[in-house]
Parts: C-alpha cells; sequence; structure tokens
C-alpha cells in the first residue's frame, strides 16, 4: 500500500511540474532502500533503474469539460445544423458559449438575440421569424457563419471577427481588427472549440471598383498577374 500511494504521489507531483513542451522527457523508476517506488526525471547515480520515455509530454496533454445541463439541451441542434452547413460542431458550441452562455433569453445592449446573438436585420435576412426559439437562432447563425467562412476563405479567425465586430471592421484593417474584446473573444472561441483543419493558402485581400464604389475582396486564390 505505501509503496502504491508513493507512487501516486510522486507522479502527480511529476505531472503538475510539468515537463519541457519542446523536447521528449524521460521519467526514471527505482526502488529505494525500504523498497519505495520513486519516479524521478533525472537518474539515480548507480541505481538500477527502469525508464519511460514520454514524447513532447506537455503539449500532448488536452482535458475537456463535459457538456453542461443546458448545453445538452441544445446539441440535437447544434449538430443538426452544423452538418447540414458543414462547419464544425465544436466551433458552434464555442460560438454559443461565448455569445450567451446557452442562454436563450439572451439579449445584449445592442439589440443582439437568442443563443447565437442575432442582430434584429441579420435574423430578418436569414428567415428567422423568432430568435429566442433556439432551433431557428441555431439555424440562423450556423448559417450566417458558414456565409462568413465562406467569404474569408475557411479562415475561421477572419470568420469570427466579422461575426464578432462586423464584416466592416474586417475589412477597414484588411484582418482581424486590433479590438481587445475581438482579439479576446477570438482566442477564447478556439480554446474552447480545439484547432481547426488548416486554410489550404492564405487569404489574399483585394480591392474592386463597382459600380463606382471600392469593395473589399477576400480570397485564397492567387493573384492572376
Amino acid at each position: 500500500m505505501r509503496s502504491r500511494l508513493s507512487s501516486q504521489l510522486l507522479l502527480s507531483a511529476l505531472l503538475c511540474a510539468g515537463l519541457p513542451a519542446a523536447a521528449d522527457a524521460q521519467i526514471y523508476s527505482w526502488r529505494d532502500a525500504d523498497g519505495s517506488l520513486v519516479l524521478s526525471t533525472t537518474a539515480r547515480p548507480g541505481a538500477a533503474v527502469q525508464t519511460y520515455a514520454i514524447t513532447n509530454a506537455a503539449a500532448g496533454i488536452r482535458t475537456t469539460r463535459p457538456l453542461s445541463r443546458r448545453a445538452q439541451e441544445f446539441e440535437p441542434f447544434i449538430v443538426e445544423h452544423a452538418s447540414a452547413q458543414n462547419v464544425r460542431a465544436d466551433l458552434v458550441r464555442a460560438v454559443i458559449q461565448a455569445e450567451s452562455a446557452f442562454n436563450p433569453q439572451a439579449r445584449s445592449h445592442k439589440g443582439a438575440m437568442g443563443l447565437m446573438q442575432l442582430m434584429p436585420a441579420t435574423a430578418s435576412e436569414l428567415g428567422v421569424t423568432d430568435p429566442y426559439d433556439p432551433n431557428q437562432n441555431i439555424r440562423g447563425g450556423v448559417t450566417y457563419l458558414k456565409t462568413l467562412l465562406l467569404k474569408y476563405s475557411h479562415n475561421e479567425e477572419l470568420a469570427l471577427a466579422a461575426y464578432n465586430a462586423g464584416p466592416g471592421a474586417v475589412a477597414k484593417y484588411g484582418a482581424v481588427p486590433p479590438y481587445r474584446e475581438t482579439r479576446d473573444y477570438i482566442a477564447r472561441i478556439k480554446n474552447t472549440a480545439g484547432p481547426s483543419k488548416p486554410t489550404p493558402r492564405p487569404v489574399q485581400r483585394s480591392v474592386e471598383v463597382v459600380d463606382g464604389r471600392p469593395v473589399t475582396l477576400f480570397s485564397n486564390k492567387p493573384e492572376r498577374r
């Protein structure tokens, strides 16, 4: 019992202390004079040890939280509409968490409504007649998110920036706007949703004149020369 308890405590201490993320690591084990199992990141000189290799240990550990009871209530709608629009369900969940914390009755001081915080004009354009209805709201929000992903050639950071600050702000700066709220919003969602698939090519920004007005365009296709 003492040996098992000692090994558990020592292993926990080693993991909590952290191992370098940029390189592989090793754990050495041996029995001390009273027979207790010892675990260490450094070998004991002259001791008969066993070695365990740990590849990129710190980078390989990821923890996830189970869905809350409130989130589970809307999971069928998330899966249905994310699948229909070919959008990552993890991304949709993260947007809902950031926007409303899964409160279907949420309303911002700017007038954004429901789970995915649809503005009245956006809800109307998407055919959402009741923004506080979870099914309608998620359908509209996912559809709008997919529109932004297509607009920015599946660059999630730009799509999220536009979702938060508006496409006009992204067009103004040609990148993620330097607003702290928007950058924190993107970081929070990325941390919750996990990594996205890499963008095939860098997103290019160009400006074209349409009907006498400059229009900012984003594309991952290289410019013709």
